[in-house]
């Protein structure tokens, strides 16, 4: 499908892109390409944009540019945008789901980790949106044209627990929940360490990491930017080098636990993204280091799942309350780490 915006952007899209081509303007004055584009493509965000320039998905004459390039007069540009969630053509995927619970309203899924929640760059197929589609789609449990509400998001490689909106109705009563944080949601983590502080809350700016984009990192107030979060912790058990934590979210930014408890100085066991995927604590002989390999080895993802989840339902306005097991992975590494604290070895 094309249409032309106006005289001067072309407009192509597919089931997962915008495509925006176009020639700058004979008296632009140079610019930032970033800020350049934000002025000039309506309703596409500085982040989306920023996200595109990263993903090489911004080419000015035919070469891939970084946000500092400053877009002049006479400059081809053509940008790849990512769609939102809301606008992708989902394709139904028969794709196995663990669903705790489902009535007209809503469904609770247990998500693996290992699966990506919605379609996006790089992720077409595959994901829990796609399950979904196919799922209600068989059950006719959707109008035509309709398709389920991802409610809330988590990390690909966290497991737990999804609410899923089956109408607009309950899509705007509970995202209100969440906007008014009156959501329940309690996770639980492996770190690395003995905490000092057993339980505490973790209240900072999380926003993205100037030298790596795809990182989140707490900032400073005067940076003037970011996103306020609060993570409530406490921690449940004590395995000498690593901890079994508990974490309620307050606020629900892009990994947020992950980020907080790396602040503290005890990232997630086995999380590639914030350096728990190496030994931090104990003394690193041959027999503690095979233990730990091994457990990095049975859990190659972050130790993060969401264990419990408590809301208002949108219709009956009843208290729901739902609880999750470790999943096998996680359950076996926590395992190994209290019988090695139990008996002092490995």
């Amino acid at each position: 499908m094309s249409n032309t915006a106006d005289n001067e952007i072309q407009v192509t899209e597919d089931a997962l892109f915008l495509k925006y081509v176009f020639t700058v303007d004979a008296g632009q004055e140079p610019e930032r390409v970033d800020k350049y584009l934000v002025n000039k493509i309506e309703g596409a965000s500085r982040n989306k944009l920023q996200e595109a320039i990263e993903r090489k998905q911004v080419v000015v004459n035919g070469k891939a540019v970084k946000s500092n390039y400053k877009a002049k007069p006479k400059d081809h540009i053509e940008v790849l945008v990512d769609k939102e969630p809301s606008e992708l053509e989902v394709i139904p995927e028969d794709i196995p789901l663990n669903i705790v619970y489902e009535d007209d309203a809503l469904m609770i899924v247990n998500k693996e980790a290992g699966m990506v929640v919605h379609p996006g760059f790089g992720n077409h197929r595959g994901t829990l949106l796609n399950a979904l589609a196919f799922l209600l789609d068989n059950k006719k449990a959707l109008h035509k044209g309709k398709r389920p509400w991802l409610v809330h998001r988590i990390d690909k490689n966290t497991s737990g627990l999804l609410v899923i909106a089956k109408t607009d109705a309950a899509m705007a009563h509970l995202s209100k929940q969440f906007k008014d944080h009156t959501i329940e949601r309690t996770y639980q983590a492996l770190v690395w360490g003995s905490m000092e502080e057993k339980e505490g809350t973790i209240s900072s700016i999380i926003g993205r990491d100037q030298y790596d984009r795809k990182r989140f990192v707490v900032l400073s107030e005067d940076e003037n930017r970011g996103k306020h979060a609060v993570t409530h912790y406490k921690v449940l058990e004590d395995f000498l080098y690593t901890s079994l934590v508990e974490c309620k979210l307050e606020t629900g930014r892009t990994h947020q636990i992950r980020v907080h408890l790396k602040h503290l100085g005890h990232p997630l066991f086995s999380d590639d993204f914030y350096g728990g995927n190496r030994i931090l604590k104990g003394v690193v002989f041959s027999k503690y280091k095979q233990f730990v390999d091994n457990c990095f080895s049975i859990m190659p993802r972050q130790g993060l799942h969401a264990k419990s989840l408590g809301f208002e339902h949108p219709t009956t306005k009843e208290w729901m309350q739902f609880d999750s097991e470790l999943p096998h992975d996680m359950h076996t590494v926590v395992e190994k780490w209290r019988n090695a604290a139990n008996t002092y070895g490995f």
